[in-house]
C-alpha cells in the first residue's frame, strides 16, 4: 500500500510539473502543488521503504520527470499551442487629416514636450520642436511623423 501511494504521489507530482511548465508558466499552485507531491513522495520513501529503495525512488522519480519533459518539449503540443498568426497590416494616424508643414494651430494642452494641439479643426497629438509650449499658444507645423507632429511656437513680435 505505501508504495501505491508513494507512486501515485510522484506521479501527481509530475502532472502539476507538466501544468506548471505548460500551461501554467510562473510561480502558482500547479508548481507549489507538484514541489509538494515530490517532495511527499520521496520522504515517504525514505521513511517506509528505506534509505535503499527511497534513492532509487527519488533517481527513477528524477529521470522520469526529466524524461516526461523531454517529450513534452519534442512533442507538436506545444505547436498546437503557439500564435502563428502574423499582423502585417498598419494603422495610419493621420491618415484623412489634411495637415502640413507651414499649417498653423493653437496648443490644446500644455507640450511639455508632447501635449493634445489643434490644426485645421482636428485634434491631434503633438510635440514641441525643442522647448515646452503652454496652452492656448499659436504653433506652426515643423514636420509630420507617424504618430505626432512635429510644432514651434509662432513667434509673436
Amino acid at each position: 500500500m505505501d508504495l501505491v501511494l508513494i507512486i501515485g504521489l510522484i506521479i501527481l507530482g509530475i502532472f502539476f510539473m507538466i501544468l506548471e511548465v505548460f500551461l501554467i508558466p510562473g510561480i502558482s499552485v500547479a508548481g507549489v502543488a507538484s514541489l509538494i507531491c515530490l517532495i511527499a513522495g520521496i520522504v515517504m520513501a525514505y521513511t517506509n521503504l528505506g534509505p535503499v529503495a527511497g534513492t532509487w525512488i527519488l533517481a527513477g522519480s528524477m529521470f522520469s520527470l526529466a524524461v516526461v519533459l523531454y517529450l513534452f518539449f519534442r512533442s507538436k503540443t506545444l505547436d498546437r499551442m503557439a500564435l502563428k498568426s502574423e499582423i502585417t497590416s498598419k494603422t495610419e494616424p493621420f491618415q484623412g487629416l489634411d495637415v502640413q508643414p507651414g499649417d498653423t494651430g493653437i496648443t490644446i494642452s500644455r507640450l511639455a514636450p508632447i501635449g493634445r494641439i489643434k490644426i485645421n479643426g482636428k485634434t491631434i497629438e503633438g510635440r514641441s520642436e525643442n522647448e515646452m509650449i503652454d496652452q492656448n499658444t499659436p504653433i506652426q507645423v515643423v514636420e509630420v511623423g507617424s504618430y505626432n507632429v512635429l510644432v514651434r511656437k509662432i513667434q509673436t513680435l
